[in-house]
């Protein structure tokens, strides 16, 4: 009889300060999610960029207690995606330990000839999801044994994920004494507006995220924009820190803030949003800047990965 294991798909982030020059020089010197220069300078370039970088960013890391948590929280998430599923589900990151390597060994000492490889991006992207299965193709390709993948590259708009998203929201908006007042702030990671010119597919399944949500939210106002750039080249817009200023320049008081191209915390919920953009919000005269919780280990959310990974069985 065929054995399923499923791959958890990641970015990774590094698990201790030692660990954040190697893991920015494996994310600069990706030229899926950021191409500097001729492909052969490229890791030239990304060392010297990491090597300015590093300081400030170890101290970041530092500021949210000296690591990623994004490692065990991700474990936490296929640790809960097995008991539901009964079968075994490994995590693979992109750019930091435990890497794709290792999540397809793992899966292979199970005896699985078939793995469901389902991407924690809940929005496509050749930068995010499309990096993270072809890095998954060269490790299977490396065992040569013609192993059956399904992928599942994207949840946008699968409903569970809706109202997991929901549930936070309406979580959030607790915080505040009126609800009427409040705006919403959705900020997903930023993307090169290259990409979407090119055919990306990531900012029309943000927007229609987005759309979707609103639906449950008709009395709350609300606005996107993005975090996280990085590097020289026109990203989309607006961006959050922009956004900001301009809802504060007109009046805004009391804010939640919805990360939404992210499944769990890690630096751009913990510091980017919680201490950077939290403290430039106090100085613009906002009064009331709140975060929605990341849906982590949500029950609905858990639920949400593991329709996706029957309904990817039965259709297989």
């Amino acid at each position: 009889m065929s054995k399923t294991a499923v791959i958890v798909l990641q970015m990774g982030g590094p698990d201790s300060l030692e660990a954040v020059k190697p893991f920015l020089t494996n994310l600069f010197s990706d030229r899926e999610i950021i191409k500097i220069g001729p492909a052969w300078l490229q890791p030239l370039i990304a060392r010297m960029i990491v090597r300015r970088r590093t300081p400030a960013v170890v101290e970041k890391y530092r500021e949210i207690g000296g690591r990623s948590p994004i490692r065990p929280l991700t474990e936490a998430q296929a640790a809960a995606l097995e008991q539901q599923l009964g079968l075994p589900c490994f995590v693979a990151m992109r750019y930091w330990q435990p890497f794709t390597a290792q999540a397809v060994q793992q899966a292979r000492a199970t005896g699985a000839d078939k793995i469901i490889a389902l991407s924690l991006y809940p929005h496509y992207s050749r930068a995010t999801s499309g990096s993270s299965f072809n890095d998954l193709d060269r490790q299977l390709a490396a065992w040569g044994d013609g192993m059956q993948v399904i992928r599942i590259p994207q949840f946008f708009d699968h409903p569970l994920y809706i109202d997991a998203l929901a549930e936070k929201i309406e979580a959030g908006l607790s915080a505040f004494p009126d609800r009427s007042k409040v705006q919403l702030l959705f900020s997903a990671h930023s993307l090169p507006q290259s990409f979407i010119d090119e055919g990306d597919p990531y900012l029309e399944q943000i927007q229609t995220t987005v759309r979707l949500v609103m639906e449950r939210f008709s009395d709350v106002s609300h606005h996107l924009a993005f975090q996280s750039r990085a590097g020289p080249v026109k990203w989309l817009e607006p961006s959050t820190d922009d956004k900001l200023k301009e809802l504060a320049a007109n009046g805004c008081q009391n804010l939640l803030v919805v990360p939404l191209s992210f499944v769990s915390d890690h630096i751009e919920t913990l510091h980017e949003i919680d201490i950077e953009y939290a403290a430039e919000a106090t100085k613009l005269g906002i009064t009331n800047f709140h975060r929605t919780e990341s849906l982590n280990t949500s029950p609905t959310f858990i639920r949400c990965l593991a329709e996706l990974v029957q309904t990817a069985l039965q259709s297989s």
